[in-house]
């Protein structure tokens, strides 16, 4: 009876330390779920970044006016005839 008492114990304390400390743990999953989580939202923000993307593209692709809105915004672009105004915020003058 002892014999059995001992190995039953022994059970009980292997069980435990896989429950609470060993490869598969609860903590472990704990964790594991949080980092799930945490690469669900960056999946999610690269997906509204790819969509993004993907609409400047067919923008670009199907006309002139994607194309030219992106060279004035990101290069400056100027047509002929045209002027360029640009405003300069007072505080920012001051402070040079």
């Amino acid at each position: 009876m002892k014999w059995l008492l001992a190995i039953l114990t022994v059970m009980l304390l292997v069980t435990q330390y896989r429950l609470w400390v060993g490869e598969d743990s609860l903590a472990e999953v704990t964790r594991l779920k949080r980092e799930l989580t945490q690469q669900q939202e960056k999946n999610s923000a690269l997906e509204r970044a790819n969509r993004q993307l993907l609409r400047e593209v067919r923008s670009l692709k199907e006309g002139t006016d994607g194309v030219e809105a992106k060279a004035r915004y990101d290069l400056g672009l100027i047509k002929e005839d045209e002027t360029l105004f640009i405003f300069l915020d007072p505080e920012e003058s001051k402070s040079d």
